[in-house]
């Protein structure tokens, strides 16, 4: 069992997240909570597997929290919520400990896979917060990732991460053949011929840094 703890100060998001996460045979909601001190104290308390963590909250907030839980409590992971897409408060939350990081935009399927992931002790960036962590302190000129299209980049990040073709077809509603159609398109551009040398050109480009190449 996946033991849970809700951080966020708004009572519907709360309760809404419970009842989703509660409809799973694996995962359970232990706690929640309206502020980072009470996520800190409850995580001593409760001693939860992963904390799904707010960044704005009243008093010390999601990013204090966060570093305080990854400081003291190293067993517990945080997952970061977020309706938030700045880039330096991304790179805060990674430098503070954060294991991942989802949109409040998340569909139920995603936040559930993310969870699980990173109770297994991988990291999980959404595809959109990704991009924005991967691409945010490069320019076009020194990036060759940057002349990608939008879904030609979301898709090499998928790649990148070990996802297979099926895996981005069923995540992107596209089918395999489109899906390929991009693989190659993006292939021609980076002017890789493989999935291990799109891998290689990513890390040695900094596409993932910071997390691990298992996430999403």
């Amino acid at each position: 069992m996946i033991n849970v703890l809700i951080a966020d100060d708004h009572h519907l998001v709360r309760t809404s997240i419970a009842h989703l996460l509660n409809e799973e045979a694996d995962i359970k909601v232990v706690g929640e909570v309206v502020d980072g001190e009470n996520a800190v104290t409850q995580c001593r308390v409760l001693k939860p597997d992963i904390v799904l963590m707010d960044i704005r909250m009243p008093g010390i907030g999601g990013l204090e929290a966060t570093r305080r839980i990854h400081r003291t409590l190293v067993d517990i992971k945080v997952i970061i919520l977020t309706a938030h897409m700045e880039d330096s408060v991304l790179r805060r939350m990674l430098e503070a400990g954060a294991s991942g990081f989802l949109s409040k935009g998340a569909d139920a399927e995603e936040m559930t896979d993310a969870i699980r992931q990173v109770f297994h002790g991988r990291r999980y960036v959404s595809q959109e917060i990704a991009q924005r962590l991967a691409l945010s302190h490069f320019t076009d000129e020194d990036n060759p990732f940057s002349q990608l299209s939008h879904r030609e980049l979301q898709i090499a990040l998928m790649i990148v991460n070990c996802q297979r073709v099926q895996d981005i077809s069923d995540r992107l509603h596209l089918s395999p053949k489109t899906v390929n159609t991009y693989r190659y398109r993006l292939f021609d551009k980076l002017q890789v011929a493989t999935d291990v040398e799109l891998t290689h050109l990513a890390l040695r480009h900094g596409l993932v840094e910071g997390f691990d190449p298992s996430l999403g």
